[in-house]
This record gives structure tokens, C-alpha cells and sequence, in this order.
């Protein structure tokens, strides 16, 4: 009995850090998720650095190594989330959901 106690407060509180750590400051993938989700109607540069609340700095480093992967594409200034970034954008919203809820 009290080892499923202390198993269910684990886990209760390992979910409860990483609700909390999604809250704080934004790793890699968070970037890259935002910056995906916001060009998924096709966005022009700036927009999507307000949107994904960037600077365009840190916009210079992620969008050239989301073209390389197939995840976004750029046509005449646009920039648009591809089938294969809208498969990721899905996938990684499943593995959060497992991870919070």
C-alpha cells in the first residue's frame, strides 16, 4: 500500500515538473514546434518571428535547419509547413500529451 502511494506521488510529481518546465523557457524543440505551427498557413519572415515570439537572430539558425529536414519550405518569401513538418508537428503533439496528462 504505501509503495503505491509513493509511486502515484512520482508520478504525480514528475508530471507536475514537466507541466511546470513547459511553462519556463522553450528548448530547441519548442522553437521549432512554434515556428512550425505558426508558418502552417504560410507566413512571411517577420510575421513568424512575432508569432513564435523569435528574434530574427535565433530565426536564422532554425529556419535553414527546418528547410534541410523537409519540415518548412520558403516560395517567394513564404514560408509554409510541409506535409512532413505537419506529421511532426503532429507526432509531438501525441508524445506531450502522453508525457502531461
Amino acid at each position: 500500500m504505501a509503495s503505491i502511494l509513493l509511486e502515484d506521488a512520482m508520478k504525480d510529481g514528475l508530471s507536475r515538473g514537466l507541466k511546470e518546465r513547459f511553462k519556463e523557457r522553450r528548448g530547441k524543440l519548442e522553437i521549432m514546434v512554434d515556428i512550425l505551427s505558426t508558418a502552417r498557413e504560410g507566413v512571411r519572415k517577420t510575421e513568424m518571428v512575432y508569432k513564435a515570439n523569435l528574434n530574427f537572430n535565433r530565426a536564422e539558425r532554425y529556419i535553414p535547419f527546418l528547410e534541410e529536414r523537409g519540415l518548412m519550405e520558403n516560395a517567394e518569401a513564404v514560408y509554409q509547413t510541409t506535409e512532413k513538418g505537419e506529421e511532426f508537428l503532429h507526432e509531438y503533439q501525441m508524445i506531450k500529451e502522453l508525457f502531461l496528462t
